[in-house]
């Protein structure tokens, strides 16, 4: 790994204006109402390496990825690949090269296909987009390459989306995003809607084809078995705020922030806990109106005074960055 990210998030933040419609603000003297759903979120992610996102429904993780890629543009903060601002739309000319650079691959394979074209023109759309191939006979070959690259046979193409089966999709939704020759691929979710044996075999595909083209991933997954076996660093977001920054290793070893804890004591295990180990506790809150200093604290057990008036800030804590009043002042 080189000493320069490839990717560098920097105070990504954005806002959503959920307000009623101006005339019955008007009329009943309604107030405009704004969601947070991403605030100063700030990670880099190395050259091959594979950065984990986790948290519960609602703590942003899908938003961030949307404004990374530039389907949603951010309400504040940069996101710089490869030292070029993907933010930055006064530049259309650096951004339609960045987009040839990265690609996500979505949730759900059935619908993230076009169920009207073949599995062929799927994968080929971004060849023609982006011109990579010269002739018909050449994106043929290149997509018939993409399709034995996934472990599909190339008469596959042929097929329409409902022909295959959930892993199957997933892998044309792979190959699509191979098709652009990327060198970072966000992963929202890719396993989620498929079973546990399809799952295990869809993340060797992902990492044999990190090894192979160099790949860069984000992955975001609920299933933290799935980011143990990807991952080398993991983000933990709450509540639209990343609340810790560790290695995998280290997350799963010794979880710093008292929600990570909260998150890998709600694991299953197999046999007798080796300490008592209890359920998550109440819910995330309103994003609408969001508690005071520290948004864990109204679940946290560790929480004091210092917790319900002042929100704290990332700091260095061995190899990880954590958010967390109790570990500063060593509660914890």
């Amino acid at each position: 790994m080189t000493s320069t990210p490839l990717i560098e998030v920097d105070n990504l933040s954005r806002v959503f204006d959920v307000s009623r419609p101006w005339l019955e603000r008007v009329t009943k003297l309604l107030p405009r109402q704004f969601l947070v759903a991403a605030a100063n979120v700030s990670f880099s992610i190395d050259r091959q390496e594979t950065f984990g996102l986790v948290g519960e429904s609602g703590s942003g993780k899908s938003t961030i990825a949307h404004m990374i890629v530039g389907l949603i543009p951010p309400s504040g903060g940069t996101v710089v690949i490869d030292g070029m601002s993907m933010t930055d739309r006064t530049q259309p000319a650096s951004r339609q090269k960045l987009r040839q650079r990265i690609q996500m691959v979505f949730q759900n394979p059935y619908a993230s296909l076009d169920p009207r074209w073949r599995a062929f023109d799927i994968i080929a759309e971004p060849i023609r987009a982006f011109h990579l191939c010269d002739g018909k006979a050449a994106t043929e070959a290149r997509v018939n390459e993409l399709l034995r690259l996934v472990g599909l046979d190339p008469v596959d193409g042929r097929k329409y989306p409902h022909e295959f089966s959930g892993g199957q999709r997933q892998r044309i939704a792979i190959a699509r995003a191979l098709a652009s020759q990327p060198e970072f691929i966000v992963c929202d979710e890719p396993t989620s809607a498929l079973d546990v044996s399809v799952q295990a075999q869809v993340l060797n595909l992902m990492r044999d084809l990190q090894d192979r083209l160099g790949l860069s991933y984000l992955l975001i997954s609920h299933n933290l078995a799935v980011v143990r076996h990807m991952a080398s660093r993991v983000g933990v977001m709450y509540l639209g705020r990343i609340v810790e920054i560790t290695p995998s290793r280290e997350m799963f070893r010794h979880p710093l922030h008292p929600y990570t804890r909260m998150l890998l004591d709600a694991v299953p295990q197999l046999g007798p806990p080796a300490a008592q180990r209890g359920p998550i506790e109440g819910e995330i809150p309103n994003p609408l109106d969001p508690p005071k200093g520290c948004a864990f604290h109204p679940r946290c057990p560790h929480a004091n005074e210092r917790c319900r008036i002042d929100r704290p800030s990332l700091s260095a804590v061995g190899s990880s960055v954590v958010s967390c009043h109790a570990i500063e002042e060593g509660r914890i």
